[in-house]
């Protein structure tokens, strides 16, 4: 279920999904809430592009870290690709 930011207090949440497109960002949350996963999602910049970079606003997605993995898992198996922290925002 969506949530705003107070509701996790001061925990630091997971980042496990970026939503480039407003579709793409219903769709999760439609999905999240469905599982009856609490998330919060904002908006925020990241940098997209192969040959010519720019920075572009999307929909981020963030957990409670004590179900990352699970929430993970969950939207792997519904044919999302969750965030790799490895890789450059």
């Amino acid at each position: 279920m969506r949530r705003e930011g107070e509701f996790f207090g001061d925990r630091e949440l997971s980042l496990i999904y970026i939503a480039k497109k407003l579709k793409e960002a219903l769709a999760l949350e439609e999905l999240l809430t469905t599982a009856e996963f609490d998330y919060y999602v904002e908006p925020d910049r990241y940098r997209g592009g192969v040959v010519f970079q720019t920075e572009r606003v999307g929909a981020f997605f963030y957990v409670d870290p004590s179900i990352e993995a699970r929430a993970r898992e969950y939207i792997t198996a519904n044919g999302y690709r969750p965030w790799d922290s490895e890789l450059p925002r």
